[in-house]
């Protein structure tokens, strides 16, 4: 059954339009009135939903029934990357959203190849924000992470006071194993773009109370590294 993300207030017997780009995807998928879909509006859960009407642009739905299923991760895991280049950021927003990422927070540090601002720079975030969301149609979830705004390595490193366990990824030889770290909290998992942090980046992530990890003696590029990251932490969840 198509899944159709809503971001609104839904309520079983409610009937209304749907979003531009929900209803677009029930053109594209050339659903008539009768045919059932699934929405998610990102606060939990799920509801049913059957196409009541469709004009030229618009879509209208009744809402059914709310099922309370959630398929979240089994740990909160945010993710702080500097930003590959290319497309390469696309493909690890849509595969982290996939891998359970509760949110990704785009980051520009030294080596980072991709440099926006201003206008690019939100219609940047708002491209990856609609990847996640996508990704969440695709792969079941109910609640899309939030893609944050681009933001320089430094500012960000500062503001990042908060109480969870802080990993950064390394190659170093002290570099502690996932299996060292445990399980059960929530995790704030930094990786670096193409080339890695700067040993400067890498000092002041330490300083900050970050912990190197390691995924092995593979380099790995700066858009598997932290999607790795996320796979390994979901098994000592």
């Amino acid at each position: 059954m198509p899944r159709l993300h809503c971001p609104a207030p839904l309520v079983t017997g409610q009937s209304l339009a749907l979003p531009a780009g929900a209803a677009r995807h029930v053109q594209v998928l050339r659903l008539q009135p009768g045919d059932a879909v699934t929405l998610f509006n990102g606060e939990g859960g799920e509801w049913q939903a059957r196409i009541e009407r469709m004009g030229r642009a618009e879509v209208q739905v009744l809402v059914e029934d709310h099922q309370p299923v959630e398929r979240e991760a089994g740990r909160e895991i945010h993710l702080a990357v500097g930003v590959p280049a290319n497309e390469r950021m696309d493909w690890l927003v849509e595969k982290a959203t996939e891998l359970g990422a509760a949110s990704i927070q785009p980051l520009a540090t030294s080596r980072s190849v991709l440099r926006l601002s201003g206008e690019r720079a939100r219609k940047k975030r708002e491209h990856w924000q609609a990847i996640a969301v996508a990704a969440c149609e695709q792969c079941g979830r109910n609640r899309v992470p939030e893609v944050r705004e681009l933001v320089d390595y430094p500012a960000w490193l500062a503001a990042s006071g908060d109480g969870r366990l802080r990993l950064t990824l390394s190659l170093a030889s002290d570099a502690r194993t996932l299996a060292d770290v445990g399980g059960g909290e929530p995790v704030l998992a930094l990786s670096g773009p193409e080339g890695g942090l700067t040993p400067e980046e890498q000092q002041a992530a330490f300083a900050r109370g970050f912990l190197p990890v390691t995924l092995g003696p593979r380099v790995l590029r700066a858009e598997t590294a932290p999607l790795a990251l996320l796979a390994a932490l979901a098994l000592i969840a």
